[in-house]
């Protein structure tokens, strides 16, 4: 099973294009005031990490998720097996 250091190197890379130039992602990275994401991109960013981590990610978590940690936190959760 995938350890939450793999799905934060993962989120990372879905992440990348996201970024600015020479901006360097870490878990404190805010996805708003650091990425500027917009709703538009916010949904984009969603169904890459839907595809990259082969899960469905709820809408209803979207407000508890304003860091980098807090979407891979979510993610590690959504990818363990129940």
């Amino acid at each position: 099973m995938p350890g939450y250091e793999d799905t934060l190197a993962g989120l990372y890379e879905v992440l990348k294009p996201y970024a600015g130039d020479g901006q360097v992602l870490h878990e404190e990275t805010e996805l708003v005031a650091d990425l500027g994401l917009d709703s538009m991109k916010s949904m984009q960013l969603l169904l890459e990490a839907e595809d990259r981590f082969d899960i469905s990610i709820p809408l209803n978590i979207l407000p508890e998720v304003r860091t980098v940690r807090d979407l891979a936190g979510q993610i590690h959760h959504l990818t363990i097996p129940r």
